[in-house]
């Protein structure tokens, strides 16, 4: 007798581990962004004087490290297909964001001018309304959220509550969960996570850069 209930006590905690939800309390995830270079650009004569020599469409991938409800987003490396002139390099190779969503604050270092600078700002205010969609990315169970940022920016976005952080890339945040794909069609770009690490996280590098530093009151209306 007490064979079987060791037995069933076994078997019934087995099963509990095995359908346990796993929480990630941080994390070091790589993102594939997708940008449509050509209907980015416009239709001015200065853009479309140089089309013919760009391809349609620019691929990199980008380093999300997050812990303790902080995290860095930053270009890792382009895709080796992607052939790109340096001048549309420089500013993906130089930007990164630090946000820290304690405080609601963000510091991002931009190329201005061929200059790094650090731009302090508040995280911007984006109005979700969650769908019962769902998809799986990267192993993770996301659901849809589609946001209103800046009035009139659509965002589409699907986001996983087993990722214990309200972030994604660039400044996107605001979901019970963090996102793991996005596509901006205001920007013709596209976020897609295809990896997520949580093995020995380097989070030494989660702070902001010590560019030059300008102080910028208003949401910066470049994500």
């Amino acid at each position: 007798m007490k064979t079987i209930i060791s037995f069933l006590a076994f078997t019934f905690y087995s099963q509990m581990l095995l359908t346990a939800q796993i929480f990630i309390q941080k994390a070091d995830i790589e993102f594939e962004v997708k940008t449509n270079i050509k209907k980015a650009m416009g239709n001015g004569s200065w853009a479309e004087m140089i089309k013919e020599n760009l391809p349609d469409f620019k691929t990199a991938y980008y380093q999300f490290v997050f812990s303790d409800n902080k995290s860095l987003y930053k270009l890792h490396h382009f895709d080796e297909k992607t052939r790109l002139p340096d001048y549309l390099k420089k500013s993906d190779e130089a930007n990164e964001w630090y946000v820290d969503l304690n405080n609601k604050k963000m510091k991002i270092q931009k190329n201005i001018f061929g200059s790094n600078f650090n731009i302090d700002a508040s995280l911007p205010v984006i109005k979700w309304k969650v769908s019962n969609e769902n998809r799986i990315i990267a192993g993770f169970n996301c659901r849809k959220a589609v946001g209103i940022i800046y009035d009139s920016v659509y965002v589409f976005a699907f986001y996983s509550d087993e990722i214990l952080i309200s972030g994604g890339p660039c400044s996107i945040t605001g979901l019970p969960g963090m996102i793991l794909g996005m596509t901006i069609p205001r920007l013709y770009t596209s976020w897609i996570a295809t990896k997520v690490n949580v093995v020995a996280i380097n989070e030494t590098i989660i702070k902001p850069s010590n560019s030059k530093k300008i102080i910028y009151n208003l949401h910066l209306k470049k994500f």
